[in-house]
């Protein structure tokens, strides 16, 4: 069963919403690369995780989930899919979801725009709730503009960087993916007028498995096909991501000296023996410990929200995290 159906939300209507961003924007022709560019990129797929957090946040007010839910579903998707265009751009990555990524058919510069664009239209759809009650809207916003962004830089800025540090990872990996999920989960809380006690649980949770989620995503590089994953397995060590199995491995006084040695010029049989070196010693066993102690925190709060009866929403939250593998 697929994660949306055992959340019992509609996937459909969700899909409605997003392309109604689009389509309901008198500035841009239906048939413009601008326009076919961001539907093309919306009908390739993705797990819509992030739109679904914000309706199983919604589930947690006094009032039953509205449009407004919706809305705020399909400007987190948009956030995410921005964000996924400009890190495919930074990373010069080629594929996308088995794909060409976007910047491959469009060029550099209209993908650029195109992110930018999602970017802007997200933000000018939210700064319409501008009443005290509704300030909640603006924590998208904010993301959108701020906390993604400053997690891209990061991770551009230290390319190569075998310095990097624990802290500066898991800051990294926050920003870049961890305070999207959180938020969605607030705002969707608010959005039907949750207490304020149970939209900060929601977003100690929703924290907490996004920073789970990201430790897994670059474990799946080391361990997933390139079928499985989409894109070429190793890219993050091609593209000098200092990720937290590179982190641990660099603590082995034996695989350090090869791990430093990778840089941009390094062959492909240079990375794929360090992926080897790395693969076989316990650096993935270390990150996986630390992504399953996010997912205990996150099983707490659980027990702290059991008094809704949506709180089985996290739980199949949780078991979808625990289980990924892709």
């Amino acid at each position: 069963m697929k994660l949306h159906e055992a959340l019992n939300i509609d996937l459909k209507e969700i899909n409605r919403e997003i392309e109604n961003l689009v389509a309901r924007d008198k500035d841009v022709p239906k048939n413009s690369q601008l326009a076919q560019g961001i539907l093309q990129l919306i009908g390739s797929g993705g797990k819509r995780l992030r739109p679904l957090m914000v309706i199983v946040g919604s589930r947690f007010g006094r009032k039953l989930p509205g449009r407004r839910a919706l809305q705020l579903a399909a400007a987190a998707e948009f956030i995410h899919a921005a964000s996924l265009i400009h890190d495919d751009v930074i990373d010069d990555a080629e594929v996308r979801r088995g794909s060409p990524a976007l910047h491959v058919i469009t060029g550099v510069g209209s993908a650029v725009h195109i992110g930018n664009y999602m970017s802007a239209r997200v933000i000018e759809l939210l700064s319409k709730h501008t009443g005290d009650k509704n300030r909640y809207v603006h924590d998208l916003s904010a993301v959108a503009t701020a906390q993604l962004c400053l997690g891209e830089y990061q991770q551009l800025e230290h390319a190569y960087d075998y310095d990097f540090t624990m802290e500066q990872y898991l800051e990294k990996s926050r920003n870049k993916t961890a305070l999207l999920m959180a938020t969605c989960l607030r705002v969707g809380a608010l959005s039907s007028e949750s207490t304020t006690e149970a939209a900060s649980l929601l977003y100690n949770f929703g924290e907490a498995l996004g920073m789970s989620f990201q430790i897994q995503d670059d474990l799946l590089d080391f361990t997933q096909s390139a079928e499985v994953l989409g894109k070429p397995a190793g890219s993050d060590l091609r593209h000098g991501q200092v990720t937290l199995p590179v982190l641990f491995a660099l603590q082995d006084p034996e695989l350090a000296p090869a791990i430093r040695m990778i840089g941009p010029d390094s062959s492909d049989a240079e990375i794929s023996h360090v992926l080897g070196l790395i693969t076989r010693s316990d650096a993935l066993l270390r990150a996986e410990q630390v992504s399953r102690d996010y997912l205990d925190q996150a099983a707490v709060i659980i027990q702290q929200l059991s008094s809704y009866p949506a709180h089985t929403n996290l739980v199949t939250l949780l078991e979808y995290f625990s289980a990924r593998d892709h």
